[in-house]
């Protein structure tokens, strides 16, 4: 529920009144970068066209209450793959060096909840103009007279823009034209869609040799210049030609040096040559010279396709190819198959028997194979066969097959691959046959079928395999969605049958495979069996953070609630307040656990015990923490209209009255609101006009009325407060808050938090400054000094001082740091309260450490005494020259009655105000009978809005 009022501010008078202001979102896109122009086409299209490489800027101006949400898209996608994170969701979209790609049709869309949302787009038209490519092709017809008197040539001008590029074509100095004479022709072909221009010159005579131009141009939209390529044609124009020194497929030993020569056969004007590898990159080390292609020391990944390509942009590229194998052998294998008549899977006596060995060659085709048995070559007979080329096995492959196995059969069999005649080592592989020798079985080890682990730790999984000879392990992951390995292999080898995984995280979870090869053993069906790998995780929780709100007295209930983890339960919810471990028993809240979350509940919310809560949860494996902020503080209240306009104006004597609209988001369900306070402040001026305005003559006025909707009226609250004299064509800054919620602007520090802002003790002095409210002072703290309360008179109020009781001693320095602020501009003012008081105050210093060439302490301040029981304002002009801090010292003085206190410290750039606060006009503690200036800092979050004021 939210409460709306709407103030009537007259300048002069003001007055207030309250009225229904939910409004459903409305948008409008203006651009704010480098457009070339913005203009609405035929169909009322609004289109922004921009120059490739600059900077695109479109706001979404929106009105509504409460505030819409907006979010930029662009026609099939998002706006850009960079605003996922950071610009989409932004009133402003921004895009450096904006591509063509990134054109299209944006949409800005604006939502609140209220009513249905708005949406509105705009075409954004990218202009570019690349540089034109200009090819000749020629035709020959039949031999009438002399031979360039029967060529037709074509030259082709391409390019691509946008807007679609016009085109000049120029002999020499002279602009052709279509139909010019009947040996020139103009056209444009059909599939180029206005990016391709054909000049045509029929049956060439002699002034057709010249230079021809072709100019594209864009008509000099954004800025784009003009573009050209020139073309010189002669009766020697040909085509490229090429041949190699080598043949097409060159095999050479490794450790070679080599060279290719691609040698120009014709073209006019000289091709340019270039070469290239297929697949990747030349290999590192590879010289390309002009046609000149050398690789010092050949290696076997140096293999592959290399092509030479000679252009010079008449008629086609001439191409040739090079395949380069390097020699080289690897992996060798083995397979003993069975019967395969008799479908068996050992082996047996009277059956027959096939031995198999590959190796991976280049070339393949020039591998050789021999076999041995017992260490001596096998001989050729009626039982012994060896063939080449199994259809059933992979290319290149030798097998010896034993027909009728005997036991005179039995034995050791070495098969030796070799290129005769090439300085390459020959690969072997040996296979004993013996009653002995069974296929394979595989099995999990006791203990090892499920194996758990945490994230991050490393894993093994392991499946022991039996069988003479015993073959490598095949892994791989039996889960669908994640059909590869971590190695991201679809298949991994392990000879010893672990596979050993580094880093396991949870995707890793899941049931993984192992089975037998069928090579370096049995040819026979693969055995299998199966490992589950559980990864535990710690949990993830929501929420992260929440701000719970509710009024005094009522009830909260605080929930933990576990989104994932491993295991997916709660091992133990553990409970603090502030810091503090809550207790369990009855007399205190007590937290409630369920597997899947922790609950705390408040009966009461109370002064006490509102503040920070934290729920950390734990599973046995890690532990992740819910943050709770509870308290009875009022939500900031929210302007509607960003630019009103006057209700009334009289113009002679200069008075204005404005409408302002404002939305208080639940107020019952907050600690009551006891005031409302509006700032007026003329920009470029540091003084404002304060009024409060007290909750309950708004309530008296609203009891007893049905919910107000537009455009129902509540009688006047009456005059707020008078401002001083105005004149037109001003701008002001009003400042609107609830009282009971504190507000901590980005450059001011009320210490009001445990953090004070960044700043930090420092490590060399004496003794440290002390956070405190009337609240948590001692009481029995030295009497007559040190301020009762902060600078807002309240006793919730924090403030830092020193206390100068034992054991300090006579000069002892306590100092406050700053955090660390860049230099952006080149004058700064720090402004702060600070409260002298007692009859032993020493002094209080303000000093800027320098970061620029080492730490170095400045003076900035000084002020020694007792000033008083009272809030005094002091606004130091500073200077830094880089990065710098700012820091309090405080020194003690001759006695006990020296505390010093600071609060309210405020760093703006600029200027310090010339006019120094009046003393008449400083801040009195309560109980002093003098008045107080209303601090605007104190009041809570504030919505902040601003009034034109025009002839």
């Amino acid at each position: 529920m939210e409460v709306t009022c709407l103030l009537l501010l007259a300048l002069i008078p003001f007055h207030c009144r309250g009225q229904g202001v939910y409004a459903p979102a409305q948008a409008q896109i203006v651009h704010a970068g480098q457009a070339c122009v913005v203009k609405e086409d035929n169909i009322s299209e609004r289109v922004y066209t921009i120059r490739e490489g600059d900077t695109l800027v479109l706001q979404c101006l929106v009105t509504g209450h409460p505030r819409p949400q907006v979010r930029w898209t662009k026609t099939a996608g998002s706006a850009s793959d960079k605003f996922q994170e950071t610009s989409v969701f932004n009133e402003t979209l921004r895009i450096e060096r904006i591509a063509r790609t990134q054109g299209g049709r944006y949409y800005c869309k604006a939502e609140n909840g209220v009513g249905v949302p708005a949406i509105k787009s705009i075409r954004v038209d990218v202009q570019y103009l690349d540089e034109p490519v200009l090819t000749v092709h020629q035709t020959v017809s039949d031999v009438r007279g002399n031979f360039y008197q029967e060529k037709t040539v074509f030259l082709r001008c391409t390019v691509n823009s946008n807007p679609p590029a016009r085109f000049i074509w120029k002999r020499g100095s002279d602009t052709l034209s279509h139909n010019q004479d009947n040996g020139v022709d103009i056209y444009e072909p059909l599939y180029t869609q206005g990016e391709t221009k054909v000049l045509k010159l029929k049956n060439l005579r002699p002034q057709d040799y010249a230079s021809y131009t072709c100019q594209v141009s864009v008509r000099n939209v954004c800025g784009v210049p003009d573009k050209a390529v020139t073309f010189r044609l002669t009766n020697t124009t040909a085509p490229p030609a090429l041949k190699l020194s080598v043949n097409e497929t060159l095999v050479v030993n490794p450790g070679e040096n080599v060279t290719v020569q691609c040698l120009l056969t014709g073209g006019d004007p000289l091709p340019q040559l270039q070469w290239s590898h297929g697949p990747g990159p030349l290999p590192l080390g590879a010289l390309a010279q002009g046609g000149t292609l050398s690789i010092p020391s050949v290696q076997a990944r140096d293999s592959g396709y290399y092509n030479c390509t000679a252009t010079n942009n008449v008629g086609n590229p001439a191409k040739k190819t090079v395949n380069l194998l390097v020699r080289s052998m690897k992996n060798a294998t083995f397979q003993i198959t069975p019967d395969v008549i008799k479908e068996s899977e050992n082996i047996q006596l009277g059956q027959d028997l096939k031995l198999s060995c590959h190796v991976d060659a280049v070339p393949q085709e020039k591998v050789t194979y021999q076999w041995f048995k017992n260490g001596k070559p096998a001989r050729m007979s009626k039982r012994l066969l060896v063939t080449r080329n199994d259809p059933e096995l992979p290319a290149v492959t030798s097998s010896l097959e034993l027909i009728d196995l005997h036991f005179s059969d039995y034995g050791t069999y070495l098969c030796v691959a070799s290129f005769p005649g090439a300085p390459v080592p020959d690969l072997s592989v040996e296979v004993n046959i013996s009653s002995e020798t069974v296929p394979p079985t595989i099995s999990v080890p006791k203990g090892r079928a499920v194996v758990t682990v945490r994230e991050g730790s490393p894993a093994e999984l392991q499946c022991e395999v039996r069988g003479k000879p015993r073959p490598p392990v095949l892994w791989s992951r039996v889960d669908k969605e994640a059909a590869l390995l971590p190695s991201g292999l679809p298949l991994e080898e392990t000879p010893d049958g672990k596979l050993r995984l580094e880093h396991v995280s949870r995707d890793m979870s899941g049931t993984y495979r192992c089975q037998t090869a069928r090579y370096n053993g049995f040819n026979v069906r693969p055995r299998e069996a199966q490992v589950q790998l559980n990864v535990q995780f710690p949990p993830e929780v929501e929420p992260s953070s929440q701000d719970v709100r509710q009024a005094l007295g009522r009830p909260v209930l605080l929930r933990c609630s576990l989104l994932r983890g491993s295991p997916q339960r709660i091992a133990s919810a553990v409970w603090r307040f502030k810091g503090q471990l809550l207790p369990p028993p009855p007399s205190v809240p007590v937290a409630a656990e369920a597997p899947d979350h922790s609950e705390l509940r408040l009966d009461a919310v109370t002064r006490d015990s509102s503040g920070s809560y934290e729920c950390s949860v734990s599973n046995d494996v890690g532990s992740a923490t819910c943050l709770f902020q509870v308290s009875a503080k009022a939500y900031s209240p929210e302007f509607y209209f960003d630019t009103p306009n006057p209700t009334r104006s009289h113009k002679l004597s200069k008075n204005y009255s404005y409408v302002l609209q404002w939305t208080q988001r639940e107020p019952d369900a907050v600690d009551p609101l006891l005031n409302y306070r509006l700032s007026v402040r003329q920009l470029n001026q540091h003084n404002a006009v304060v009024k409060a305005i007290p909750v309950r003559r708004v309530e008296n006025l609203l009891r007893g009325r049905p919910p107000l909707q537009p455009p129902h009226m509540v009688p006047d609250l009456g005059t707020l407060c008078p401002v001083p004299h105005l004149s037109s064509d001003l701008v002001f800054l009003l400042a609107f808050s609830a009282i009971n919620s504190p507000n901590l602007s980005d450059n001011t520090c009320h210490f009001e938090d445990e953090k004070i802002c960044g700043y930090t003790q420092d490590l060399t002095d004496n003794f440290d400054w002390t956070r405190q409210n009337a609240l948590t002072q001692n009481p029995k703290r030295s009497p007559n000094t040190g301020p009762p309360t902060d600078i807002s008179g309240t006793p919730e109020g924090y403030y830092m001082f020193i206390e100068t009781s034992r054991p300090r001693e006579l000069g002892d320095r306590a100092r406050l740091v700053s955090p660390l602020y860049n230099a952006s501009a080149k004058f700064y003012c720090v402004s702060f309260f600070y409260h002298m008081y007692g009859k032993h105050i020493g002094s209080l210093n303000l000093l800027v450490r320098s970061r620029n060439k080492g730490p170095l302490d400045t003076h900035a301040w000084s002020l020694s005494g007792n000033k008083g029981n009272v809030w005094q304002q002091a606004h130091v002009p500073i200077n830094p020259s880089g990065p710098f801090q700012i820091i309090f010292e405080g020194v003690r003085g001759s006695g006990y009655l020296g505390d010093i206190a600071i609060d309210d410290v405020t760093l703006k750039k600029g200027e310090c105000p010339r006019k120094q606060m009046d003393p008449n006009k400083v801040v009195v503690m309560p109980g002093s009978g003098a008045p107080r200036q209303p601090h605007p800092q104190l009041w809570g979050p504030v919505a902040v809005f601003l009034l034109a004021l025009q002839r």
